[in-house]
């Protein structure tokens, strides 16, 4: 990619590009054509999905037939972030269409500005769309966005907004092994696995009852295959002694920011066991495969109404990876391509030839765009992100080839963003204390797809870092320090309102 095309700003290049007439604020590229009812939006967010741990990402060992049955039938995104590597502010930020950055949703203990702002439920509801959510959004329990709830009651926590900054002198080489891998065994009554048979019950059984009519969005929020790795043994066993442990190169973890070291200490997996490795890992393939079973059920219960899944766009995602061990790291919350990259596969046979690849960098301020393109709406106009249907369309299409990810949560000495432009991956990490320098990352994901060499400190690359951090910042529409000072200071002060009574406290 051109490096002039990576520091030209958002609307200079939908005003510049090839196909500008197609730029994607227009809410009618997907107007059906005359006579055609719209089609229902069908979206499946599992959580936590590592995207390498996908039958159609090439992954030969794990089994995802049902992902893959998508992607053949569909168009399958192969450079596509989420929008935070943590649930609450990815979900919140994908439910506002509008970086995290951008909405004050810093983190677990976030919620959104305002519980009647403009959010992707009520925006195709506009269009004339049904919109209902069965399953985990990470909602305060006293807000919906504009969704009808359905399955039961899945989002009760309370958000404080309280939040926290790390110093760099609380990096510990060692720590107590984290509780959390005490669950990593078989079993059939972990956590996970029961809040998901109940989404899947409700899915199931409103497509069961469901009558061609108004067209419905319908978000299936699925918890797996975020810990606890609790897996029932049939689907675990496959992945016995299958599964390879993760290549960490000596001294790498010496080198990585104080953000992730910070992180490594937080989350006490400085020291976590070869045997416990080994396990987590096999066990969050067999919860892999267990959700993409899950995932089975629903999309049976729609096909068997030919009627309604011939005009369904069935769309699956996540709302981040899982670091399984790589780089000595485990859960989320960086910018690690296991962290940060997730699948995205986009079906509906009768616009879209399946089997398609789409290998250029998208995020999900995208995908909300594209929902509200498919369903013929018109999103407010300080939404972020571009419609991904022009470039589903053709293949040829002058996409942007750029992403954004953002994380200002916990654990971290200063908050951090990410910038993917063609080949180039550079992370944004600030300066961790007072006295201290700046810390960047920057990796050349075609010779580096593992992300080992940080090329940051070689003065070659200065001018290149430059224009990415100033597309970034076109990208976010503030500078990421000054977006670090708001964060801080709003997690400091909390939202300071009573607790409902049906509230839990805000976890993971």
């Amino acid at each position: 990619m051109p490096l002039r095309e990576i520091v030209v700003p958002r609307r200079e290049f939908l005003k510049n590009g090839a196909l500008a007439g197609l730029a994607a604020s227009s809410p009618h590229l997907f107007a059906a054509a005359k006579g055609q009812k719209k089609p229902n939006i069908l979206l499946i967010m599992s959580d936590e999905h590592n995207q390498r741990v996908t039958g159609c990402y090439g992954n030969r060992i794990v089994k995802t037939p049902n992902m893959d049955a998508l992607a053949a039938n569909g168009v399958t995104f192969e450079t596509h972030y989420c929008n935070s590597p943590l649930c609450v502010p990815s979900r919140s930020s994908f439910t506002a269409g509008k970086y995290c950055s951008r909405v004050d949703t810093w983190g677990l203990s976030s919620e959104l500005p305002d519980a009647n702002m403009p959010t992707i439920a009520r925006v195709v509801t506009d269009a004339g769309y049904e919109p209902y959510l069965c399953g985990k959004m990470h909602y305060d329990a006293t807000r919906r966005y504009g969704f009808r709830e359905i399955g039961g009651n899945f989002n009760n926590t309370f958000k404080t907004g309280k939040g926290r900054r790390y110093k760099p002198d609380e990096v510990k080489e060692h720590t107590p092994l984290s509780p959390r891998f005490n669950d990593f065994h078989t079993g059939e009554n972990g956590r996970t696995v029961l809040h998901d048979i109940k989404v899947t019950a409700g899915a199931v059984d409103f497509l069961n009852k469901r009558e061609a009519g108004t067209p419905f969005f319908l978000l299936v929020g699925y918890l797996a295959p975020h810990f606890p790795l609790i897996v029932p043994e049939p689907f675990f066993s496959p992945y016995k002694d299958k599964v390879p442990m993760p290549n960490v190169p000596e001294g790498l973890v010496a080198s990585m920011p104080i953000n992730y070291k910070l992180q490594r200490t937080a989350y006490k997996v400085t020291d976590v066991p070869a045997e416990k490795v080994k396990i987590g890992r096999e066990l969050y393939y067999g919860l892999t495969t267990w959700v993409d079973n899950e995932m089975g059920k629903v999309l049976a219960a729609l096909r068997a109404n030919k009627e309604i899944a011939d005009n369904t766009v069935i769309i699956y995602t996540s709302d981040h990876g899982e670091n399984m061990g790589e780089h000595s790291m485990w859960w989320k919350s960086c910018m690690y391509d296991q962290a940060a990259r997730v699948p995205l596969i986009i079906s509906y046979p009768q616009r879209w030839k399946g089997g398609q690849r789409r290998k250029l960098a998208s995020a999900h301020v995208d995908v909300v765009k594209t929902i509200v393109d498919i369903a013929g709406g018109h999103t407010p106009d300080d939404w972020d992100g571009d419609s991904l249907v022009p470039w589903m369309d053709d293949e040829h299409y002058n996409w942007k080839d750029f992403a954004v990810t953002e994380y200002y949560a916990h654990s971290i000495a200063h908050g951090m963003v990410m910038a993917r432009a063609g080949k180039w991956k550079y992370t944004y990490h600030g300066v961790p204390a007072e006295g201290m320098k700046v810390e960047r990352q920057l990796f050349d994901m075609e010779k580096d797809p593992e992300e080992f060499h940080n090329l940051a400190d070689d003065p070659q690359y200065a001018g290149l870092i430059a224009k990415l951090h100033k597309r970034m910042m076109y990208e976010v529409r503030q500078d990421p320090d000054e977006t670090e000072q708001r964060a801080r200071f709003q997690l400091e002060q909390g939202y300071k309102r009573p607790k409902p009574a049906v509230a839990k406290e805000s976890a993971e």
